[in-house]
């Protein structure tokens, strides 16, 4: 997801519960996605947008925590 930020995300997981709670939460979210997309579990088209949808507000606000760390984690190093 962050793969060009993956120090940030880590040191995110490990030093903040609310990043770790959106993380979570966004994973169960593309999971949700991925079985509905595949029609692996009946989920209406206006459903599976709102998963969608929440999906990438929760990406923002890890982004945006990201962005946040990174001139703490560039000045460190």
């Amino acid at each position: 997801m962050f793969e060009f930020d993956q120090s940030a995300v880590d040191a995110l997981l490990v030093d903040s519960a609310k990043f770790r709670r959106l993380y979570d939460k966004y994973a169960s979210l593309k999971g949700q996605i991925s079985e509905g997309n595949a029609r692996k579990v009946a989920m209406p088209p206006a459903d599976l947008e709102v998963l969608k949808k929440a999906k990438l507000l929760l990406k923002d606000q890890m982004a945006r925590m990201i962005k946040d760390l990174q001139p703490v984690v560039s000045d460190a190093s």
